[in-house]
């Protein structure tokens, strides 16, 4: 008998992955949570039914959602993570040699769990030195934070549930607030094809509040449509002028890509250019 999990991407589609085992199904205070062993793309972690991270490509969401800001801010000492409970995005801000501490807030306590007895490659980080992990709501921690850090990601689910007030321009007020005086910050804004509405709102939140906004993609295989979109918020630092990055091992991410991210195709620049 063969077992399938099945994330309805749309009410029309679905993209099906065929598992081995079922490691955890669990409700928590805040989302039903599962992690299964998919034979294409390893352990994969779901929340509400939604693929969240893969063992298999993992690696390219986590690098491009902290990269891109990481490298065009000139020093990058103190970095803020909203959501990202598996440790994926703490882990390569911690790998910047400018960063000094990286702090992750996420509300949701069993998904830090799972990705500690299910994801050691994305929760090692969570023993980091320079990592402090906090168990909180991100939209009361960063009101509670004015100008303290240089780097915000926005590492959240789709815009339902606990996450649809980090969609909202008021948090994004609280994210530049938050920030020092030539900070920046990223949220992960959905895929072209499927939530274009999510992206012009993204792109109008962050386009009110900061001087610079732009947006970039990221091509994520366990992602709806495998097209992702990332959008940019900064006071001062465009992310287009970076001239190189740290030479270190990634395996998505660097210069050229840093570079290509930003090019977008046509339809792309219709959804954003449709923002009044």
């Amino acid at each position: 008998m063969e077992f399938w999990v099945t994330e309805y991407q749309t009410p029309n589609l679905g993209f099906s992955c065929k598992t081995s085992e079922t490691l955890r199904v669990e409700k928590t205070l805040f989302q039903d949570l599962a992690v299964v062993v998919t034979e294409q793309f390893g352990r994969m972690m779901l929340l509400d039914g939604m693929v969240m991270t893969t063992d298999k490509d993992e690696f390219v969401y986590h690098e491009m959602i902290s990269m891109v800001a990481l490298n065009s801010h000139p020093c990058p000492r103190k970095v803020l993570i909203i959501g990202g409970g598996d440790g994926g995005a703490l882990r390569e801000v911690l790998r910047h040699p400018q960063v000094e501490k990286g702090v992750l807030v996420e509300i949701d306590a069993q998904v830090i769990q799972a990705a500690r007895d299910f994801f050691p490659a994305l929760s090692c980080s969570f023993n980091d030195p320079k990592a402090e992990v906090i168990v909180d709501d991100g939209i009361k921690y960063i009101k509670d934070h004015k100008n303290e850090f240089d780097v915000i990601l926005i590492d959240s689910t789709e815009p339902v549930g606990p996450a649809i007030q980090l969609f909202s321009p008021e948090f994004y007020a609280s994210c530049f607030a938050a920030l020092k005086e030539d900070g920046m910050m990223v949220a992960q804004s959905e895929s072209p094809f499927f939530n274009q509405d999510v992206i012009q709102m993204v792109w109008r939140g962050i386009g009110q509040v900061f001087p610079i906004t732009d947006l970039y993609l990221a091509n994520i295989p366990t992602y709806p449509s495998g097209l992702w979109s990332f959008t940019v918020g900064s006071k001062k630092y465009n992310p287009r002028e970076v001239e190189k990055v740290p030479d270190y091992s990634f395996k998505y991410y660097n210069s050229a890509v840093h570079k290509a991210a930003f090019v977008l195709p046509a339809f792309v620049q219709d959804i954003i250019g449709q923002v009044k």
